[in-house]
C-alpha cells in the first residue's frame, strides 16, 4: 500500500490542511473537492481508492452524494468513510442503510481515521484477490468479482451487506455476536451500536428474499446463517 488514491470532499479548509499534514506519511494521494459537486466530477475522471465524505457540504449535502456514488454501478462497491459532526445514531443509521462502508464522528483523531482507511482498502484489496466461490442452493457469491446472486437474478448488495453474508456464508451454521461481525468485516476497535448492526442484517434479508429467513436472530447472543435442519 502507499500509492492509493483518496478523494477527500471536506468544504473545512482548516481539516483538509490537517488532513494533508496527518496523512502525509502513508504516502497516499490525497485528492481534495470542497464541494460534492466537484468530489463527483474528479471520481469520474480520476482512479479512486477510497472516498472521505463529509456531510455537511455547501449545494448537495454529504447523504445525497453517497446515493448518486452508490446509484452509479462503477462505484457500488467503492469504499465510502463518511467523517461529519452528526453523530446522532439516527445519522450513522441512516449513512450505512444507504451504503457507507465507515462513519467516523468529529472531531476525530487522524490516526484512527487513517486505521479506518488502512481496514477499507485492506478489505477491498482482499474482495479482488480472493477467487472463493460461496454457494448455498441457489445462492451463490463470487468473492473475486464482488458479485452475488439468487439464481440468474444479481442482487444489488452495498459493500458491507456482501461482506456479512460473505462472513456467514463462509461459517454456516456459527453465532456472531454483533462485536464479532463487525471484527470480522473491519477489524478490531470498531465503534458500532447494536443499532448499526440490525440495520444492515434487516437490509440484508429483505434482499435474499426467502434466504433471508436462513439469517436467524439468536436472541441476546447475535445472528448465525442457519443451513442445519433444513
Amino acid at each position: 500500500m502507499g500509492s492509493e488514491r483518496i478523494l477527500i470532499i471536506e468544504d473545512d479548509q482548516e481539516i483538509q490542511e490537517m488532513l494533508k499534514y496527518s496523512l502525509a506519511q502513508e504516502n497516499w494521494n490525497l485528492i481534495l473537492a470542497e464541494t460534492g459537486e466537484k468530489g463527483l466530477d474528479l471520481l469520474r475522471k480520476e482512479e479512486i481508492d477510497c472516498i472521505i465524505l463529509d456531510i455537511m457540504l455547501p449545494g448537495m449535502d454529504g447523504f445525497k452524494i453517497l446515493k448518486k456514488i452508490r446509484d452509479d454501478e462503477r462505484f457500488k462497491k467503492l469504499p465510502v468513510i463518511m467523517c461529519t459532526a452528526c453523530g446522532e445514531e439516527a445519522d450513522i443509521v441512516r449513512g450505512l442503510e444507504m451504503g457507507a462502508d465507515d462513519y467516523v464522528v468529529k472531531p476525530y483523531s487522524p490516526k484512527v481515521l487513517a486505521a479506518r482507511i488502512h481496514v477499507s482498502l485492506r478489505r477491498k484489496k482482499s474482495n479482488t484477490e480472493n477467487k472463493i466461490v460461496l454457494r448455498h442452493g441457489t445462492l451463490s457469491l463470487d468473492v473475486e468479482r464482488h458479485t452475488a446472486f439468487l439464481g440468474d437474478t444479481p442482487l444489488d448488495l452495498f459493500a458491507t451487506e456482501f461482506a456479512i453474508l460473505t462472513q456467514f456464508m463462509s461459517n454456516p451454521d456459527i453465532v456472531f455476536t454483533r462485536q464479532k461481525i463487525i471484527k470480522a468485516i473491519r477489524g478490531e476497535d470498531y465503534p458500532v451500536t447494536d443499532r448499526s448492526v440490525d440495520v444492515q442484517i434487516l437490509s440484508l434479508r429483505k434482499k435474499l428474499k426467502h434466504f433471508g429467513e436462513m439469517i436467524e436472530t439468536i436472541r441476546g447472543v447475535g445472528y448465525r446463517f442457519k443451513t442445519q435442519g433444513e
